[in-house]
């Protein structure tokens, strides 16, 4: 079954959340002229809110990062986007002498070695990418969800990074069949590793599919303890931690 089939439901509320979620990226845009991005990893929330970006022709430019570990399936959604909607995204990769010397050192399979070796992978493949995607940036807009994890419970719609950048989150209170309902409605182009039981994807040495029953993150650096699943873009000092709180089987 496709992962629409499986997860796309009309919900109560659902024309206001995406009014919502419109009237936030609007705001958003207005506030931050020139100078706001969508940092889109190219998931199923991420294609939701790159499709309200360009049906409601707002000025937010569109970025991801190429870690060099991610799926075909997810980089052959670019193309799409450019031709679907005619925005060009922009690509930030890691430095490739850093990512050359980490290997070297520590090898292909260094994320399975160890949380620290995973976490350095991540800051070099994501992180130093992301800092230079925002540098010139105020504002930045991601796809969190509050039902994603319990880290992301209380995510509000507006926040500020560590480095006192706007942060928006316009689908924070958008559930899952939410996110599929409007990709359904819309015929918005999505990973079709979310048809094979992946609703969560990273880079490919780190992403599996998940059974019923597990938590929508369970497939994300699956060897670790859940309270260690995130690479670092949307953590904070202080943050609770991210025991997850949505399951395939509650989802479905």
């Amino acid at each position: 079954m496709s992962a629409i089939g499986l997860y796309a439901r009309a919900t109560p509320g659902y024309e206001d959340r995406v009014a919502s979620a419109v009237a936030v990226l609007t705001a958003a845009a207005a506030q931050h002229p020139g100078r706001i991005v969508q940092a889109t990893s190219l998931g199923a929330e991420d294609m939701v809110v790159t499709d309200l970006i360009a049906r409601h022709g707002l000025g937010i430019a569109v970025a991801t990062l190429d870690t060099g570990k991610l799926h075909a399936q997810t980089l052959a959604l670019l193309p799409r986007i450019e031709g679907r909607y005619g925005l060009a995204v922009e690509v930030f990769q890691p430095a490739h002498e850093a990512v050359v010397h980490f290997v070297q050192t520590h090898g292909e399979r260094a994320m399975y070695d160890s949380t620290a070796l995973r976490k350095a992978c991540c800051g070099l493949r994501k992180l130093e990418p992301l800092a230079r995607m925002l540098e010139a940036r105020s504002a930045w807009v991601t796809g969190l969800r509050r039902e994603q994890s319990n880290s992301r419970a209380v995510v509000p719609f507006t926040d500020q990074d560590d480095a006192g950048r706007a942060k928006i989150n316009p689908l924070a209170d958008w559930s899952w069949n939410d996110v599929w309902h409007y990709i359904s409605l819309q015929g918005v182009p999505y990973n079709p590793l979310h048809d094979e039981f992946m609703p969560s994807i990273g880079c490919e040495p780190c992403t599996r599919a998940i059974a019923v029953g597990e938590d929508f993150r369970a497939g994300r650096w699956w060897w670790e303890d859940e309270t260690m699943k995130e690479c670092g873009l949307h953590v904070s000092e202080g943050a609770p931690s991210a025991a997850p709180v949505s399951t395939l089987e509650q989802r479905a």
